[in-house]
């Protein structure tokens, strides 16, 4: 066989770096008969490359050169003193020539596309004997596995770019004809829910066998959450009745069609009926608790203090950078703990002690003044502890984030927690389905549960009526807003905000004001809340809806067709 592609080789090398039989090979004489290798019964060789493709999956925690997507968004503003790239990513300051790399995916996307197609056109070779419980060979499942994680690439750049160039099984050598045209935006859809119902029954179900050996690999959920999650964004305005270019086919639907907001609730619904996932007790164990029932597919991020160290107030008698602001808007969205918004009347919301009394959720997603961490009472008032003013501000908002930590409030220091990036967990289905289910049928009895039981984990009193807050009877339009609210809070921070507002096709008027914090003075009366303005972000619709194909893409390749407005 020919000897694969520089990009390949480095991957087969780092994934056989720890085993002594390929350091004698050199670099130039690995090929792909090493990795499948016919004689392997074990398939030691072919499971390490299968690793290798794995850790091609993005990391959600600050990976924004220091920030969170969320920084991008209206949700938080990064903590970083200048300009960040975050706020750069949030106005639009990038060209199809000179694009936000940590969030320009196409290149990395691609090579884990092709490393995964590699995979799945070579993994027959070898003879793995270890079977699964179905009694077939685990090299089925493996190479399902593989084609979750391209699937989900080709959603990655779905999202960003509209349609995309679909490249199947075949795994181009250099020299090859590549210039590949997008797919339309219905074709991919098309695609990539294809292949996650072709692999769902070759995966492994949950819960899965050791999961401390194979609790990251993708299973049945992963390929029915990818399903449901693609079909709402499809089904959603930006790509469904709302294309920036009508007649585009590249771009979204040229036709509006209300049948795919049924298509996304029934693939939720699959989930939701199986009954594999469900929600755990105590919303911050759902992200520092492994192998729960809520998690449906992760990327592996280690036990450390990271993102304490990144994210946690400044003034404290650790390391913490406070990178992650959340934005008075964010705050201003967590309902009471009877699950009013704050601006309803029989709320009992106090602007003068607004943390008190709240959706339990504010606790345990955002630090606010007075909010206990590290044994200490955080001071976010101008001057205060963790907001002490001059070479170093502290938060620019008054709030730091919160979520992802651990249980930190009365411990002295950190202590090493996990921290795995979760991609899809059940609350995000239930969410999924009241949306879809919602523009669908309305309203219905069914929509209401999806939306109590995430909010009776969270804490929200079920009130003498059982509703949770929920107000009876109301219209597709007023629950929409309900349920979009509840994601907003529900996903804090977890890269779905900065989607959400594009896929609702809200981001300009969402950006219309200023993005807003609050200013705290401590004085002989007690506390004084003020909102202030702290970040201004031009949104220039449409063409910021998606994203620019690179420059070099579309000047290498004369079939591809750049996006509208760059």
């Amino acid at each position: 066989m020919k000897k694969i592609s520089i990009l390949i080789l480095l991957a087969v090398t780092l994934a056989m770096a720890c085993n002594k039989d390929y350091e004698a090979v050199p670099l130039e004489e690995v090929t792909i008969e090493y990795v499948f290798d016919k004689d392997d019964s074990l398939g030691t060789y072919a499971n390490k490359f299968l690793n290798s493709v794995y850790q091609k999956l993005p990391a959600g925690y600050n990976r924004i050169s220091g920030d969170l997507l969320d920084a991008a968004s209206d949700d938080a503003v990064s903590g970083l003193t200048g300009t960040s790239v975050a706020s750069q990513l949030a106005s639009g300051a990038y060209t199809s020539a000179a694009l936000i790399a940590d969030e320009s995916p196409w290149n990395n996307a691609y090579a884990a596309i092709r490393a995964a197609s590699l995979f799945v056109s070579n993994i027959d070779v070898s003879p793995v004997k270890e079977t699964l419980a179905n009694g077939k060979s685990i090299r089925y499942a493996w190479k399902a596995e593989a084609r979750f994680i391209r699937a989900l690439f080709y959603f990655e750049l779905l999202k960003r770019y509209g349609g995309i160039p679909l490249m199947g099984d075949k795994v181009r050598a250099l020299g090859e004809d590549v210039e590949v045209p997008r797919g339309t935006f219905e074709a991919c859809v098309n695609y990539i829910v294809a292949e996650c119902d072709a692999i769902k029954d070759s995966l492994r179900t949950n819960p899965v066998m050791m999961p401390e050996v194979h609790s990251h690999r993708a299973t049945r959920g992963a390929a029915q959450a990818l399903k449901a999650r693609v079909l709402l964004y499809a089904a959603s305005p930006l790509f469904n009745g709302e294309n920036i270019e009508p007649s585009n086919n590249l771009t979204g639907y040229t036709t509006f069609d209300k049948a795919r907001w049924k298509l996304a609730a029934d693939a939720a619904r699959e989930i939701m009926t199986e009954g594999k996932f469900g929600l755990v007790s105590n919303f911050k164990n759902v992200f520092i608790t492994q192998n729960n029932g809520e998690v449906i597919f992760f990327r592996q991020g280690g036990d450390n203090t990271n993102i304490e160290t990144a994210n946690s107030p400044i003034g404290l008698p650790v390391l913490s950078r406070g990178r992650t602001n959340p934005t008075q808007e964010l705050v201003d969205a967590f309902p009471m703990a009877n699950g009013l918004p704050i601006t309803d009347a029989a709320s009992g919301y106090n602007a003068n002690n607004p943390y008190t009394g709240r959706d339990p959720r504010l606790t345990m997603s955002i630090f606010y003044n007075g909010a206990r961490w590290l044994n200490t009472d955080i001071q976010t008032y101008e001057g205060g502890g963790s907001k002490p003013g001059g070479a170093e501000p502290g938060s620019k908002t008054s709030y730091y984030m919160r979520k992802f930590m651990g249980n930190f409030e009365n411990a002295s220091q950190y202590a090493n927690t996990s921290h795995d990036w979760v991609m899809f967990r059940y609350a995000e289905v239930l969410l999924n389905f009241a949306e879809a289910e919602n523009e669908y049928n309305g309203a219905t009895a069914d929509v209401y549960k999806a939306i109590r039981d995430v909010r009776a984990r969270a804490g929200i009193a079920a009130g003498a009526d059982g509703s949770y807050g929920l107000r009876a009877n109301m219209s597709p339009a007023e629950m929409r807003a309900v349920i979009r609210n509840e994601r907003r809070i529900e996903l804090a921070f977890e890269e779905h905000r900065y989607w959400d507002i594009r896929r609702w096709k809200i981001a300009q008027s969402v950006f219309q004001q200023p993005l807003t914090g609050m200013s705290i003075l401590l004085d002989g009366m007690g506390l004084t809340y003020t909102r202030v303005p702290v970040s201004r972000v031009t949104f220039a619709a449409p063409r910021m809806y998606l994203y620019p194909i690179p420059y070099g893409e579309v000047v290498k390749n004369d079939n591809m067709r750049q996006n509208p407005g760059w």
